[in-house]
């Protein structure tokens, strides 16, 4: 699918890894809607681009629906989806206290991250599926954003490992199942990147985390992820496929 022109929606849009795609998309040529739970930084950001900001939960339902009808008064329907929003977590299941983890931390996670994307891909798909199909037969085509640590979590990464591993195993029967609508679903497991999130960590890790990965030794760029995200709407042959973008990083147990 050519990008520009396209409508897209980016949640997670106002920073980290969804800010960088949806700047990315907005430089192809693309009719950004930036989705994010923070309204100042997604007005921030989509007055940057040229695009709309759409406050939006996306664990939420309403909130979904108000925010794919705010972009599609702006922009028209949407046949492009990063789902990039997320969030992390790191807990022991048994604390050094020897309490149990909290059970509440666990959902909180597998909610956002995963359920909050199926939430956002079904809500878009069936949207996606009334469209009039392109000149190469598609309608649509939706990202997800796994992790590394979806096939080799750390101590204390059981709730995250399980909501990234989740969207990977989600990957491939969405696609089959989207198939008859021609929309395409893959999805990109980045390893470590230099998000607002690490960064605020001190230097010293930074380099640490950094020389842990094989080649290149440094952090992932968050542009390389927006553009292996734009590569793949434009590759129309990538369907079902998770993709790790980690330098050839295995983490180790912690």
């Amino acid at each position: 699918m050519k990008i520009e022109g396209q409508a897209a929606l980016v949640t997670g849009g106002a920073s980290g890894l969804g800010e960088a795609t949806a700047r990315e998309l907005a430089r192809l040529g693309a009719k950004v809607a930036v989705l994010d739970r923070n309204a100042a930084l997604a007005e921030k950001v989509a007055a940057e681009i040229g695009g709309v900001a759409c406050v939006c939960d996306i664990t939420d339902t309403d909130s979904v629906n108000a925010a794919l009808d705010k972009a599609q008064a702006a922009h028209g329907p949407a046949r492009i989806l990063m789902n990039v929003a997320g969030i992390g977590s790191a807990k022991r299941i048994v604390g050094k206290d020897g309490n149990p983890a909290p059970l509440e931390d666990f959902v909180r996670v597998v909610n956002i991250n995963l359920i909050g994307g199926y939430n956002m891909a079904r809500l878009f798909a069936a949207r996606c599926a009334k469209l009039d199909a392109l000149d190469n037969g598609e309608k649509g085509v939706m990202l997800f954003t796994a992790s590394v640590a979806a096939f080799d979590g750390q101590v204390g990464q059981q709730a995250y490992s399980a909501s990234k591993g989740g969207l990977v195993g989600m990957t491939l029967p969405m696609a089959r199942d989207l198939a008859q609508h021609a929309i395409r679903v893959c999805t990109v497991a980045p390893g470590l990147f230099a998000t607002p999130l690490l960064l605020e960590l001190p230097e010293p890790v930074q380099h640490s985390l950094a020389a842990s990965i094989p080649f290149p030794p440094r952090l992932g760029k968050p542009s390389e992820f927006a553009e292996l995200a734009c590569h793949i709407v434009t590759n129309g042959h990538l369907n079902g496929e998770v993709i790790r973008l980690d330098g050839a990083l295995r983490m180790a147990p912690r």
